[in-house]
Order: C-alpha cells, then structure tokens, then sequence
C-alpha cells in the first residue's frame, strides 16, 4: 500500500464543515430537526464548530440534479483553511457522480480529517487516490444525532481515533447493538431504539498473528467503484488488510460470493494479510455470509486467511473508526482486533 499522510487531529474550538456528498435529505424540511440534532452534540460533547457548505442544505432533490455542486463543497471545505475537519451527512447511492468534478491536488495540498460511512466510500478512495489518510467512521444523520443520546462507544472510539495523535489501540467488541429502524420522524426523537446483547468477534479462519494496513468500504459501493480512475490497483492491497461490510439493503450471499471471487481472479486475495467483516445490519443473512466467505476462500486456496466477522463498523450501531492506511493487528490467538498506531498527528 502506498504511504498516505495522517492528518491532523481535531481539537476543541475547531471549525469542522459538514457536507452532503449523496442523499441531500440534511436539508429536507422534515429531516432538519435531525440534522440540527446530530449538530448541536458536535458542539456539546466535542466542542466544535459545525458549518454547512453552501450546498449541504439544499435537499435532496436540488442535490441529485447537481452532483457538481457536491463536489464544489468538498473541494471548498478542503481548501478553507479555518475548517479543520469535515464530516458527511449521510451516505445514498450515487455520490460516485462526482468523480468528473473533483480536484484531487486541492485534497493533496490540504489535509485534514474527513469521515463518513457507506456510499462515502466513493470519497474515501477520492481521498486515497489524493493521499489521504481518511476515516471510515460516523455520520452526522445517523451516529451524531442518534435518538437520546449518542453511544458512549462510539464516542470512545471518536475520541481515539480523531481527537488523539497517540496509538489506538484494541478495538474491544461493543457489549450490544442496534439496527432497529425508527422513521426518522420529530416524534419519535425521545425513543430509545431497541438494543441488543453481542456476542463479540467471531473468528471463520487462519491462525496467529497478522499485521496490514487498513483499505476498504462498504462491498456495494466498492464493487460499484471497480474500473473507475478512483479503485485501488491491485498492487494497493500489498501486506493490506481489508474491511467490508454490507449496506441496508442487505445483499444475499451470492452477492458476497460474486465479489470476493473477483478478488480473487484480480490477485487481490494473493496481497491480503486478512479481512475483517462488518456486523450485517440485523444480523441479516448472518450465516449464509460466513459460509459465502469461507467458500470463496476454499475456491482461491486462501484458507488460512485471517478473517474476523461480526465487527462493530458500517451499518449497525455503535462503531468504531478505521483510519486508512493505519497499521493494524489481526490475533486470531484471542480473537481480537487492534490499531496499532495513531489515525492523526498533532501538528502545534
């Protein structure tokens, strides 16, 4: 993997844009209370300074007739040097339109901490290409402005990984989850949603210890992205470890099959130190995915691969925060997972 610059670490008082880079639902007069509330804890529990881009609230309708416009505000956001970080709204479908529009020196010549989850993976290889050591984490629509309150794990994790110029660490499996869908209606903003107790990492192959640097993303956006000037060569995921994880629209386990054999054809499993795999969103097609894994591994001769399954990451709550490009740690001795260096510098 190539080498990617860290950036720098968020501190209290920073000014930290958020942008709508898919969906533009932020600035849907019913989703404005959610918005506002994912908003206000940014400030409360962090201490920063959220600001909207010049498009970030100008709905969803307005946002997907105008992909460049999009791309204007992440190019805006990274050239500002008051904004210290930027966050994604909400992921979508389709963000992968604004490839034509975006300036990848602007990202090179200005680092800083970016994040988000699903369709941002789009951005996250945006900023690979460009060098950048991004975050595949939190978004504010769904983690920030959670019903109640935010998981304390979740900010644990934030805290860490983007706050922190220090080592991460072991990334401990959250005590319980939640996929629960609540609409995201005014009236249901004091409703807690349904947790549940998790069972933690669960090992599907390989044995001792193994090191790589972090690459991946959400399996359907990745695998939309193949063939475009943004998707890692082949030889990116030398000594790697990639993490994946499926959307709310929980593919069937053909899908998984298809897409892990393309990694194999391409040599891509030839380069892997391991994989580690995201809990499904209701822990839908939770064992079809295993035996899927476990399948294409046995086709490619790659059995001994380190996979780790059931990772609190992606599309279930709460989560934790995998900065590209780090060093981390498989131990399938005990089972668990670690990020062995900073996700960020400080630069005083």
């Amino acid at each position: 993997m190539k080498k990617l610059k860290k950036p720098n670490m968020l501190k209290r008082g920073d000014k930290i844009a958020l942008v709508s880079l898919s969906w533009g639902g932020s600035g849907d007069l019913d989703i404005l209370w959610r918005y506002k509330q994912g908003k206000d804890r940014l400030e409360q529990i962090f201490g920063l300074e959220p600001v909207e881009m010049e498009h970030t609230l100008a709905g969803s309708e307005y946002l997907y007739n105008h992909p460049e416009k999009r791309a204007q505000d992440l190019m805006d956001a990274f050239k500002d040097p008051s904004i210290k970080g930027i966050i994604a709204c909400i992921g979508g479908i389709e963000s992968i339109r604004m490839l034509p529009y975006i300036n990848f020196s602007i990202i090179a010549q200005n680092p800083k901490v970016f994040m988000g989850y699903s369709d941002t993976t789009t951005a996250h290889l945006i900023c690979y290409k460009a060098g950048l050591s991004s975050v595949y984490g939190p978004t504010l629509l769904v983690d920030f402005a959670e019903n109640i309150s935010m998981s304390q794990y979740t900010i644990e994790y934030l805290n860490k990984t983007i706050f922190s110029d220090k080592l991460i660490g072991q990334i401990e499996p959250a005590m319980e989850w939640t996929s629960e869908f609540l609409p995201w209606e005014e009236k249901n903003k004091f409703t807690k949603r349904k947790y549940k107790q998790n069972k933690g990492y669960e090992l599907l192959q390989g044995k001792g210890i193994v090191q790589g640097h972090l690459i991946g993303g959400c399996v359907e956006v990745f695998d939309m992205l193949r063939g475009t000037d943004i998707f890692p060569q082949p030889e990116d995921f030398e000594d790697c470890i990639l993490f994946l994880e499926t959307s709310e629209d929980k593919p069937p386990a053909w899908f998984i099959e298809c897409g892990l054999r393309n990694y194999g054809i391409t040599g891509i499993l030839d380069r892997l130190k391991g994989i580690i795999w995201g809990k499904p969103q209701d822990e839908a097609h939770y064992e079809a995915y295993k035996l899927a894994i476990r399948k294409v591994m046995k086709e490619f001769g790659k059995e001994d691969l380190p996979i780790l399954y059931n990772m609190n990451f992606g599309h279930t709550e709460p989560k934790f925060c995998l900065p590209y490009g780090a060093l981390a740690e498989i131990n399938c001795d005990n089972v668990s997972f670690s990020i062995i260096e900073s996700g960020c510098v400080d630069n005083i």
